[in-house]
């Protein structure tokens, strides 16, 4: 049968990279909100202007 282990060895982390990833996946979603935003707004525009 395997062995069963109770500690496990992780590898060493980068703070910097990592910091640095969380950041550009924060601007992508920021950005991803914006343009989502957006879009709707001018949607609901042209709603109430084609067809009310």
């Amino acid at each position: 049968m395997a062995e069963h282990r109770e500690h496990y060895d992780f590898g060493e982390v980068d703070q910097k990279a990592l910091l640095l990833d969380r950041q550009r996946g924060w601007e992508g979603f920021l950005q991803f909100s914006t343009w989502g935003i957006v879009i709707t707004v001018l949607v609901l525009l042209a709603l109430l202007l084609f067809v009310a």
